[in-house]
């Protein structure tokens, strides 16, 4: 299971540590910002987008007959 999706997993690290990274060098100062106001739903956040942009870089696999 991690050598088929290793990508996955090392984007959702990557993308939570800059999520984290985000929320605690920039952040949000009024607290009504609904991303960056919390470091656990920015953390979240920044996996999510972490996967999404290293699942464009995955080779699609061919099916031919």
């Amino acid at each position: 299971m991690l050598k088929r999706n290793w990508l996955y997993i090392v984007g959702a690290l990557l993308g939570a540590v800059g999520g984290f990274a985000y929320w605690y060098f920039v952040g949000c100062q009024s607290g009504t910002c609904p991303i960056t106001s919390s470091p656990y739903i920015s953390t979240i956040y920044g996996a999510v987008l972490g996967v999404l942009l290293l699942d464009l870089f995955k080779k699609k696999e061919v099916n031919e007959k």
